[in-house]
């Protein structure tokens, strides 16, 4: 078995040892049994938790910003848009994703290192990416931002639904018609608003 394949069978292991038996239930040994394969195997590919459950969150990480290919970045700037941040299909649909950030939305301080460090190269990543095609609009003349970091951020919070809206609707995930309304009409108000 390939390792791609190998790390896919972890993960659907890990989705359905969380569908039964929640996050204090996912241990290293579940999934594996689940996965059919040694704790050792697992071990190999997956140094604990932590590393296995920040891998599994990069994955999730691909439906919320795409990486461009450069038939992409020479699109204009709302078709780069539009690739980097248009609502995927859900590779995965497990509730871990939503369990892993209410664990570090009420972790605060005790928050594992690991969990934090994730989930803060997530939200880095994702806005170095709108930056990235920010910073080439405005040296392409396709728009005018004084400051590409905070508009980055900003797009970001347009286009998609806040962790409130998220968390507070936990049974009633938004569905792809309300995800892609969401989308246009934020990215409209935001390139309305910078586009010269």
């Amino acid at each position: 078995m390939s390792t791609a394949d190998r790390i896919e069978r972890i993960f659907d292991a890990l989705d359905a040892v969380f569908d039964r038996h929640g996050l204090d239930g996912t241990t290293m040994a579940a999934i594996a049994a689940e996965a059919g394969m040694s704790k050792r195997t697992l071990y190999a590919v997956f140094c604990d938790r932590d590393a296995l459950f920040s891998a599994y969150m990069d994955q999730i990480r691909s439906e919320f910003v795409h990486d461009l290919t450069d038939e992409d970045r020479a699109l204009p700037l709302e078709g780069r848009l539009r690739r980097l941040l248009a609502p995927a299909p859900r590779p995965r649909p497990s509730g871990l994703p939503l369990a892993v950030l209410r664990m570090a939305l009420a972790g605060g301080e005790d928050l594992p290192e690991a969990t934090r460090a994730c989930l803060a190269s997530f939200v880095q990543r994702d806005r170095a990416s709108i930056r990235a095609e920010l910073d080439r609009a405005v040296s392409r003349n396709e728009a005018q931002i004084k400051d590409t970091a905070q508009a980055a951020a900003i797009l970001e919070a347009m286009v998609r639904p806040s962790i409130g809206d998220i968390l507070l609707n936990p049974g009633e995930p938004a569905n792809k018609d309300e995800k892609h309304a969401r989308f246009n009409a934020g990215l409209e108000l935001f390139l309305r608003a910078i586009v010269r």
